[in-house]
C-alpha cells in the first residue's frame, strides 16, 4: 500500500500522474468551448491545432537523445514544469495564432512526460505488480480528474466562464507540484542500465503496430467526440465538465479493475474485448442523433479506451529490460505518425460527412482487433508473437 507521504519511486510515478492531469483536463476540458466562443474556430481550426499539439508528440524519440545529457527522472519534471507554463498562458490571447503557439508549448511538455512516465513505471514496477500498479496510476488519474472537474463544474454553476483566470490557476499549481518534487525527492538509481541509442527491433514489430492503431484511433475520440457534442448538440461548457467528471468516476472504479483483469486473463483477451467495443462504438457514433446516446457512447468510449494498459503490460514481458527507455520514446513517435496527419485531414472531412470520420474508427478498431490476435498467451522474451517458433531476442546492435 503506497504512504502518501513516503518519498518513494511509486509515490513520485503517482505524483506526476497527479500533476499532469490536473494540467492537462483543465486544458482539454474547456479548450473546445473557449475556441468556439472566443477563437470562432470551426472544424477546420481546431484540427489544425490538434495536429500541432500532436507534433511534439511524433518528435518524443528524441527524448532518448536528450537522455544522454539528462537523467531521466530530472527529465520528467523539467517536461511536468513546461506542461505548467503552457497550460498557463493557454487564454492570454482569443486567436489562432496564439491557441496554436500555446498548445505547442503545453504539448511538449505533456508529451515528453507522458514519455517518461511510461518508461519509468516499466522499469521501477516488477512485471508481477505492473498490471495492478498501473491501473492505481490510472485510478489516481480519475480522481484527481474528478475533484478538478468539480472544483470547475462548482465554479461555472455559479459563475460566467474565465478562462484565463482558471487556466493560469491549472497551469500554476502544475507548477508548483513541480518544484516540489525537483527539490523533495531523491534521484533513485536506475536498476537496469537503459540504451541511449535509437533503434528498432524486429521482435517488437507487433508492439510497434498496436502503438501506431491505438494513436490513429485514439485522435478520432480525443478530437472529435467531444467537438461531436459542442457542434451537433451545443453542449454548454459545465455540461462538458459534468460529463467529464462522470468518466472520472467511473474510470477510478474500473481502472484497478482493469489491471487485474489483464493478470487474470491475459493481454490478448483485454485487447479483443476494447476492440469489439470500440468498433460498436464508433460506428454508433457515425449515425447517432440522440443527445442521450451521444453521452452514453461518450462514456462508454473512454471506459474501453483505459483497457488499452494491456499494450504496455505486453511490451514490459516481451522487452529486454535495457529498451524501456528508448523503446518508450520511439513507440511515442511511433504512436503519433498518424496523430500529426488524421486530425487535421479529418477535419476538412468533418466538414463534408461527420459520419465518416467516425466509420475510419471503426475501420481502425478492426484492424487493431485483428492485429491483437496475435499476442501470444503467455509473452516473453521467447515468444512475443503467436507467429513462427519461439525464439530468443538477439541482443540490440
Amino acid at each position: 500500500m503506497l504512504k502518501p507521504l513516503e518519498h518513494s519511486r511509486q509515490s513520485l510515478l503517482f505524483l506526476l500522474i497527479i500533476a499532469n492531469t490536473i494540467a492537462f483536463v483543465t486544458w482539454r476540458v474547456m479548450l473546445n468551448n473557449f475556441a468556439v466562443e472566443e477563437a470562432a474556430f470551426t472544424g477546420e481550426e481546431i484540427g489544425i491545432l490538434q495536429s500541432l499539439r500532436e507534433v511534439p508528440g511524433f518528435l518524443a524519440f528524441t527524448a532518448v537523445l536528450i537522455l544522454v545529457f539528462v537523467r531521466q527522472q530530472t527529465f520528467a519534471i523539467l517536461a511536468l514544469l513546461t506542461l505548467g507554463i503552457g497550460t498557463a498562458i493557454t487564454a492570454f490571447y482569443p486567436s489562432a495564432l496564439w491557441l496554436y503557439f500555446a498548445t505547442v508549448i503545453m504539448s511538449i511538455g505533456f508529451h515528453y512526460l507522458e514519455t517518461l512516465h511510461s518508461s519509468l513505471s516499466l522499469q521501477w514496477l516488477s512485471k508481477d505488480e505492473a498490471p495492478a500498479v498501473l491501473g492505481k496510476l490510472l485510478g489516481a488519474k480519475a480522481i484527481t480528474q474528478f475533484v478538478v472537474l468539480c472544483l470547475l463544474y462548482a465554479y461555472l454553476y455559479f459563475f460566467v466562464a474565465n478562462y484565463l483566470m482558471l487556466y493560469l490557476l491549472a497551469g500554476g499549481i502544475t507548477v508548483l507540484i513541480g518544484l516540489y518534487c525537483w527539490r523533495a525527492y531523491p534521484h533513485f538509481e536506475d536498476h537496469v542500465i537503459q540504451r541511449k541509442e535509437l533503434f528498432l527491433r524486429k521482435e517488437y514489430w507487433l508492439y510497434y503496430v498496436l502503438t501506431f492503431l491505438a494513436g490513429a484511433r485514439r485522435q478520432i475520440f480525443t478530437v472529435f467526440a467531444g467537438f461531436l457534442l459542442v457542434e451537433k448538440f451545443a453542449f454548454p461548457v459545465e455540461d462538458v465538465v459534468l460529463l467529464t467528471l462522470v468518466n472520472a468516476a467511473l474510470t477510478y472504479w474500473l481502472a484497478p479493475k482493469i489491471g487485474a483483469l489483464i493478470s487474470f486473463i491475459g493481454e490478448r483477451r483485454t485487447l479483443t474485448l476494447e476492440y469489439v467495443g470500440l468498433i460498436i462504438i464508433f460506428i454508433s457514433y457515425a449515425f447517432v442523433d440522440s443527445i442521450a446516446v451521444a453521452i452514453a457512447l461518450y462514456l462508454l468510449d473512454h471506459l474501453f479506451f483505459a483497457m488499452a494498459i494491456a499494450i504496455k503490460t505486453y511490451f514490459q514481458k516481451i522487452a529486454d529490460p535495457g529498451d524501456i527507455a528508448a523503446t518508450s520514446s520511439i513507440s511515442f513517435t511511433i504512436n503519433h505518425i498518424a496523430a500529426v496527419v488524421l486530425p487535421a485531414l479529418l477535419g476538412f472531412i468533418w466538414l463534408i460527412s461527420p459520419a465518416a470520420v467516425f466509420l475510419t474508427g471503426a475501420a481502425i478498431a478492426a484492424t487493431s482487433l485483428l492485429c491483437s490476435q496475435l499476442i501470444p498467451d503467455k509473452p516473453s522474451h521467447q515468444q512475443s508473437t503467436r507467429l513462427g517458433p519461439k525464439i530468443p531476442l538477439q541482443p540490440a546492435e
